[in-house]
Order: structure tokens, then C-alpha cells, then sequence
């Protein structure tokens, strides 16, 4: 084979060749190079006499070989190539990956081809994929333990309610005592309500499938403070409620549930020293926003120092023996998931705002 230039080619591209950072080269139809830049030569690591004295294939990935062959004959056929990835072996023996853009010159039986050194990005790429696959085994885990621990506990708490209906109220003098029993049952009841409406919901494949339906506030308010109605009496909690500006909206229940759960016990349980919770809670809709702001009086917090972690998982405030850092988490992550947005406001010993913005 003659590996001579051929005449053809502009001798004037030399500089072009030279200069450029990007791949440049020329092949025949035969499939060899003649015309490679400095650059494919560096990126490579051969000499261009090596480059130039083997079939071109022969420097192709072997995973890569058939299907560049196919395109190859497509060149052949006059069809201009662009977006194509292959992978190349240096002489190092590493892989690169390059993307090519190839124009036939049928009259001369050569093709121009540049080729991009795109290896940064393939390997971000497989970090990226790899760290999603990662983050989706985790997700179908915790989805399973959320599952699995509703599932199990609702055993014991059916039992609580046997045992609570079994107690014969008659045989009981005492009012104080019938009112604990009371409080009692309406609190398994609702952890139970609760418990079977998360269960709905984790049955769903994905956030998309989370069943909406026109959520009653007063009534969610309701539910949620019989469930935890001797917590509330014994911190003296007082509630200012004000719901006449929007009844309802469209979300989930067991949602609304667990967001007002939430705020509600972490007012009580963030309260000022002497001082009893006060929370106002009021609903409203100004030029077709909807809105929940809740608010209480509580220890509040910095701002301006944690402001920016209030929603994120496992961060703590407070110097108390059971705070978990999930609660604002799960309320930030209930309401944007369906489309919301929460603001927060606090200011140290006056409490905090929390601004809902339905979708």
C-alpha cells in the first residue's frame, strides 16, 4: 500500500492540523490513516509511522470494532457520521473515549474525521449511574423497612386496643382514671388510623402514584389531636385555629397527617422553659395560592446560623435526649414531593412560622 499524502490534500491545512486540541485525522477507504495531528498522535501515544501502518481497527476497543465496521461501511456509502462514540487503546494499554464527526469525500475515496477526547465525561458518567443505582437499592430498602415496621406494629397496637376494650369501665369509680382509659383508647386509635394510611401509601411505587384526594384540615387537626391528646393536656398546649379561609385541598392524607404530628410535638416538646405552647394555625387562599401558616412560641432558633439545615436529615437544634432530626425532614420532604414549597421564619425565644404553599 502506497502511505504516501495524497496530492488532494490542501497543503494549507497544516496549520489547522497542527494547532488544533481536537483529534484531527484523514483515512482512506481501505481503512488506513493518512493525515493524523499531533494531537491524536499525544493522545494516542504512538508514532504516526505506528498509526499509519496498521489498519485503523486494529487500534479499536475490541468491544467497538463490529459496530465501528458497520458505520465504517456507511462512510463508504457516502453517509456523513456525527454523534458516533467509540473507544480507542492507547499504546499505554489505557481506554480512551472519543466522539466523532466523519464527512466522506467520495471523489477522493478519503474521509475528514475529528475526534473529541471525551473519557472525563464517560467517567462521570458511570459515577453518576453507579451512584444512582447505589442511591435506588437504598431508597427500595428503606421503602421495605418503612413496610415492614408499620406492618409489625400494628400487631402490638391491636393488641393495646384488645387489651383497652377488655377493661370493664363499669367496675370504675373514679373519673380521673376513666378519662386516662379514655385518652387511652383514643390514642391507640389513631397511631392505628395513622399507621394503616402509611401503609396505603408505601404500597405505591413511586411519589407519582401518591394517592391525592380533597384532605379536610379540621378534620386532619382532629385526628391528630386525639392521638396525642395527654401530651397536649399535660404541656398545657392552647390552639388558635382559624381554617374558614380554605377548608381543604387536594393532597395526601396521611401527608397532612404526619405534618401537623410533627409541627404539633415538636411545639411541645421545643417549648420555653415555664411557658405553655401556643399555636396558631390558620388557612388561606390570595390570588389562587394556597396557603397553611403555622405558628408557635416556642425556643425557635438562629436563622441566620441554621436557617439553611432546618429540612435537612438528622440535624438537631436542641439539646434534647430524644430529638432524632427527622421530623422537619419528613414535612419538608411530604410537601415538595407533591409539588410545595414550606417556608420557615424563627427568631430565638419567640418562636417559629412555618408557611405552607400548596401546589
Amino acid at each position: 500500500m502506497d502511505l504516501k499524502q495524497p496530492d488532494s490534500i490542501n497543503l494549507q491545512l497544516d496549520p489547522f492540523f497542527d494547532l488544533s486540541k481536537d483529534c484531527l485525522c484523514i483515512a482512506d477507504y481501505n481503512g488506513y490513516f493518512v493525515k493524523i495531528n499531533p494531537a491524536f498522535i499525544s493522545l494516542l501515544g504512538y508514532t504516526e509511522e505506528e498509526l499509519k501502518s496498521r489498519l485503523i481497527s486494529e487500534f479499536i476497543y475490541h468491544e467497538d470494532r463490529a459496530l465501528t465496521a458497520s458505520h465504517r461501511q456507511r462512510l463508504k456509502e457516502n453517509v456523513p457520521l456525527v454523534n458516533f462514540e467509540n473507544r480507542y487503546v492507547c499504546k499505554s494499554g489505557n481506554l480512551v473515549w472519543l466522539h466523532w464527526t466523519s464527512i466522506p469525500m467520495e471523489g477522493e475515496q478519503l474521509i475528514y474525521a475529528i475526534a473529541r477526547d471525551i473519557t472525563h465525561k464517560k467517567k462521570l458518567e458511570a459515577e453518576r449511574i453507579s451512584k444512582l443505582s447505589e442511591l435506588s437499592k437504598v431508597n427500595n430498602k428503606l421503602k421495605q423497612l418503612n413496610y415492614t415496621t408499620s406492618h409489625d406494629l400494628r400487631s402490638p397496637l391491636n393488641n393495646l386496643l384488645s387489651l383497652v376494650n377488655m377493661i370493664n369501665v363499669d367496675k370504675i369509680d373514679d373519673t380521673e382514671t376513666l378519662e386516662l382509659i379514655q385518652y387511652i383508647r383514643l390514642s391507640a386509635e389513631g397511631l392505628k388510623s395513622s399507621m394503616d394510611s402509611f401503609l396505603d401509601t408505601f404500597k405505591n411505587d413511586d411519589i407519582s402514584a401518591v394517592k391525592l384526594r380533597e384532605v379536610h384540615f379540621k378534620t386532619v387537626f382532629e385526628k391528630v389531636r386525639n392521638s396525642i391528646s395527654s401530651l397536649i393536656r399535660n404541656a398545657g398546649t392552647e390552639f388558635q385555629l382559624d381554617f374558614s379561609g380554605l377548608k381543604n385541598v387536594q393532597f395526601n392524607e396521611a401527608y397532612m397527617e404526619s405534618v401537623l404530628l410533627n409541627l404539633i410535638t415538636n411545639s411541645i416538646k421545643y417549648r420555653r422553659p415555664h411557658v405553655a405552647p401556643a399555636i396558631s394555625i390558620t388557612t388561606e387562599q390570595i390570588n389562587g395560592v394556597k396557603t397553611l401558616t403555622y405558628s408557635d412560641n416556642g425556643l425557635g432558633f438562629d436563622m441566620d446560623k441554621v436557617g439553611h439545615l432546618i429540612f435537612n436529615l438528622d440535624q438537631r437544634f436542641h439539646s434534647k435526649e430524644d430529638s432524632k432530626g427527622v421530623g422537619l425532614y419528613l414535612i419538608h420532604n411530604y410537601v415538595t414531593s407533591l409539588g410545595g414549597t414550606i417556608l420557615v421564619d424563627s427568631k430565638v425565644d419567640q418562636g417559629t412560622t412555618f408557611t405552607i404553599l400548596f401546589k
